[in-house]
């Protein structure tokens, strides 16, 4: 709860899940993450943000409100994951802003080691599946294939080091989740590579860190038509950093 720009009763960790048509997967993955946090020291709470959805996604989470006091439910009419969790994300209120993708491909157990001790100084933090140590479960070679070549682009004309951009757990420290999900400009998939670039470009390093990942065959990923799209959305990213969309001078002036 926000009070005159002050937080009160601040969680250490906010998991923030955008939600489009999962109503049978969101279920499991909620029971989950209330088990884990229910059983860590630390006070922590659960965004999801629907959007879009034709199925009975918002009413069914709403529905878990009732059994998980620390669940906040919210509604975003357009359909596009940067858009929900651009809104989860200035939503959130926790120290530490974790992104969670609904099928749960990363054990939630994981995250701890996305937060204080274990990251350093770092305020940014994301979920790898090539940084050495980390293991691919049950991936189709040509789907590894396709995201290799993506990641190369990316790493050619955003990214430069950076190996896995586009694993959907990501975390960020709060007040920086604030000044780079207000910068954000993308509604889509390339929301990942281009809050990344807003970090970068305000001055921050970003951590990789190694994750078991299990391939989910419901993915919502359509690889030709998606790809094309992003590769678009890399040469506006660079566009927007030419024309100052990023500066930290537009943040202040916004604020």
């Amino acid at each position: 709860m926000k009070e005159d720009g002050i937080i009160l009763n601040q969680p250490l960790l906010s998991i923030v899940i955008p939600a489009h048509n999962e109503e049978h997967r969101l279920p499991g993955t909620l029971e989950k993450i209330f088990e884990f946090l229910t059983s860590q020291e630390y006070a922590a709470e659960i965004v999801v943000v629907e959007n879009g959805s034709h199925d009975r996604t918002l009413e069914i989470v709403q529905e878990y409100t009732h059994c998980i006091n620390f669940l906040r439910v919210f509604h975003e009419e357009a359909r596009g994951k940067g858009l929900a969790v651009r809104r989860g994300m200035l939503e959130a209120v926790g120290q530490y802003r974790f992104i969670c993708d609904a099928d749960l491909s990363m054990p939630i157990e994981e995250v701890n080691r996305f937060l204080p001790p274990h990251i350093g100084d770092h305020k940014v933090i994301i979920g790898s599946r090539e940084a050495p140590g980390a293991v691919r479960y049950n991936e189709p070679t040509y789907r590894h294939v396709i995201g290799r070549v993506f990641n190369t682009m990316v790493r050619v004309m955003a990214l430069p080091g950076l190996q896995d951009t586009q694993c959907g757990f990501k975390c960020f420290e709060g007040r920086l989740a604030d000044e780079v999900f207000r910068l954000q400009t993308m509604g889509g998939m390339s929301f990942d590579v281009e809050v990344l670039f807003i970090a970068r470009r305000l001055g921050h390093p970003v951590l990789e860190v190694p994750i078991d990942w299990y391939f989910n065959s419901d993915s919502r990923v359509r690889l030709v038509e998606d790809s094309f799209r992003m590769a678009l959305d890399l040469i506006q990213i660079r566009l927007n950093g030419l024309n100052g969309v990023y500066s930290a001078k537009k943040l202040h002036k916004e604020a």
